[in-house]
């Protein structure tokens, strides 16, 4: 029997999913399975609509070697490995003559640990164990999570968080999980065997495509103890997240909370006297962090220092009396040793980091209204991690809906740490970008309106002319309006007058939650959508309820964010433009994202409006607007005026 040839496998795959083929998706998985076929590396754009799960799923699937394919949202991974997957596996089974196993992989936090639901939590204050159960009175919010997680236990395959319906709050999950430093290990556990964290890693190992997200592959990357299999190809979808989120988990914090925590979790397992050279390092951490001022330290202060050598040596001190002294007095003595481990080591590492004092890392105090101050530490860039520890000894393909950047896919490759595309030499990973479009007629569908006659904002006070032009806009579209803030301060504040002044509904973001807030905003045309960054990204709400999406202003980064300014500094220092470079980039990209919720649908029309002079007037705005799908242009109040009232009107009569 001939082997089937690509064409014919994705012509399978999209019949049995229902879907329709696109141009752009047969070009993005022709693409993919050449770099997977030569082990080179590809940025592929491919615009919302364009089916890009399976431009890239039919072509590893038909590879035959190991897939990882890690995401940046929960939604996605479902979408995967609950609907695309297991589909599309059918669909190819009969033409490759065999059926490719897949795995869904988390990390060990994301599982409930069996040892903790049945032995216990190691309580801080007292020797033995803490029974939450007990505690938890049955009547609080809490204490009903607990029991019916412990349900839940009895009935469940996975273990997995996010199979629990409806989910809990992080403090109970809290209750019944571990991370990987507090796990005893399969081989010391009672309940190794049962392991839930466990049994996913095996299937992992045995499956072709495993499913992860972005935080696990940079923990599989950093840390340097492999998590994920062994792999031949890696397939990072919703790739704009990656840089992020891989800063996230490489950097380190302190706080005051965190080092009593470790010390309380110490000190019955260790002598006197490394118990309390922890405590008084302790207080000494404390004493300073109480004078913190939030801000970068571009050199580590005298007394900062001095308390974090303190405290990094009475750690090392404990570490090693912890791993010599044996109590059988202390009940399940090995959680409790574990847990305690696992919380100074975490100190002593980000002390040791700090005091080391790295030319690559940025160090700065954040103040917190409920959790007090914090010292954090991030690496100043994370491209040359990513350059070494991702595209090593594999093929990567990094897809998102938006991947090139003021027209090409240079300054994202640069912060993944890729130089210009073409560049040959050694050491230097060679890739390939492809747009393969969208198959929307951006022109025909959406309109990017600019206000240019509005004032340009400022760093604080009111912006009344904004709101009067949200206000007229909002009252064009008959509602349908997702509003985009730069801030949740701008956005509350919005709403505030807003809901004085209209006679629609608005909703905000955190009055709610997510998920609720979206569905009763695509139920009703008239109720409009209002929050800040992290609605930019989650939002899918094709058809009549959201054909207006307006931005206050450009959401550059604030200028006294400590590790961005460092950034810019640093590119600045090199000779490169700080401000494109970093600045400008994170705007374009949220923009991108942000543009990007209004035409989901081949029937979808609208207008993003950007309430931000400087998208027209300045010299970067023509960067930006490059970056933003390819809609009709103008910056005339009544042509958008008009056009909305167009739009609803339509609407309308179809009843909608």
């Amino acid at each position: 029997m001939t082997k089937p040839s690509l064409p014919e496998l994705l012509h399978a795959a999209v019949t049995a999913v229902g879907g329709t083929e696109r141009p752009g998706q047969a070009a993005m998985a022709a693409a993919v399975a050449e770099a997977v076929d030569d082990q080179s590396h590809l940025l592929v754009q491919a615009g919302t609509g364009t089916g890009k799960s399976l431009g890239y799923l039919v072509p590893a699937l038909a590879h035959g070697e190991r897939v990882v394919v890690a995401t940046a949202t929960l939604a996605l991974q479902r979408q995967l490995v609950e609907r695309d997957l297991p589909r599309t596996v059918d669909a190819l089974h009969p033409l490759l003559r065999r059926r490719p196993q897949f795995a869904m992989l988390k990390g060990r936090s994301n599982y409930l640990c069996l040892h903790r639901l049945h032995e216990g939590v190691p309580q801080d204050e007292e020797e033995g164990l803490f029974d939450q159960f007990e505690a938890a009175a049955p009547s609080s919010k809490l204490g009903q999570d607990l029991l019916r997680m412990r349900d839940w236990a009895d009935e469940t395959e996975t273990g997995d968080r996010d199979d629990l319906t409806p989910g809990v709050s992080d403090r109970a999950w809290a209750q019944i999980s571990v991370s990987s430093r507090e796990c005893l290990g399969a081989s010391k556990c009672a309940y190794g065997a049962e392991c839930f964290a466990e049994q996913a890693r095996e299937r992992a190992k045995l499956a072709d495509v495993v499913v992860t997200n972005h935080a696990l592959l940079a923990i599989d990357a950093i840390e340097g103890a492999p998590v994920l299999p062994q792999h031949e190809v890696l397939i990072v979808d919703e790739a704009h997240e990656l840089v992020s989120r891989v800063t996230g988990v490489a950097t380190g914090e302190l706080t005051p909370g965190q080092v009593n925590r470790a010390v309380r979790r110490a000190a019955k397992l260790v002598n006197e006297k490394a118990a309390d050279a922890l405590q008084t390092a302790s207080e000494g951490f404390e004493r300073v962090m109480e004078l913190a001022l939030p801000g970068r330290l571009e050199e580590v202060p005298e007394d900062l220092g001095y308390a974090l050598m303190a405290l990094r040596d009475a750690a090392r001190t404990v570490i090693s009396a912890i791993g010599a002294t044996r109590d059988k007095s202390v009940q399940d003595e090995d959680a409790v040793r574990k847990q305690a481990l696992a919380s100074v080591e975490s100190v002593h590492a980000v002390a040791e980091r700090i005091t080391q004092g790295s030319e690559y890392d940025v160090v700065w105090y954040e103040r917190h209204d409920r959790f007090g101050a914090s010292v954090r530490v991030a690496p100043l860039s994370v491209s040359g991690l990513l350059r070494e520890k991702l595209f090593a000894e594999r093929s990567v393909v990094l897809t998102s809906a938006t991947l090139k950047l003021g027209g090409d896919f240079n300054g994202v490759g640069a912060s993944l740490g890729l130089a210009p595309e073409g560049t040959a030499g050694e050491d230097v990973p060679q890739w390939k970008g492809l747009d393969v479009g969208s198959p929307f007629d951006y022109p025909k569908q959406g309109i990017l309106y600019v206000a240019r006659h509005l004032a340009t904002p400022g760093r604080e006070g009111s912006r009344t002319d904004m709101l009067d032009e949200l206000s007229e806009l909002i009252e064009a579209a008959g509602g349908r309006t997702l509003g985009l803030f730069s801030s949740m301060r701008a956005a509350k504040a919005a709403a505030e007058e807003l809901r004085g002044r209209l006679d629609k509904p608005i909703l905000l973001q955190g009055e709610e939650t997510l998920g609720e807030l979206i569905k009763n905003f695509a139920a009703d045309p008239e109720t409009c959508l209002f929050g800040t960054l992290s609605l930019w990204q989650g939002v899918d709400v094709p058809g009549a309820s959201c054909q207006l999406v307006v931005m206050d202003r450009i959401p550059f980064p604030r200028p006294d964010d400590p590790l961005m300014s460092a950034r810019q500094k640093a590119v600045e220092e090199a000779g490169g433009n700080g401000f494109m470079a970093v600045a400008a980039t994170h705007a374009a990209l949220l923009m991108a994202q942000g543009a990007g919720r209004l035409v989901r649908a081949t029937g979808d029309k609208g207008v993003v409006a950007v309430l931000d002079p400087r998208l027209a007037n300045a010299r970067y705005g023509s960067y930006l607007r490059a970056s933003l799908p390819g809609f009709w242009y103008t910056t005339d109040r009544n042509q958008a005026r008009r056009s909305l009232a167009a739009i609803d009107a339509a609407a309308k009569a179809d009843g909608r």
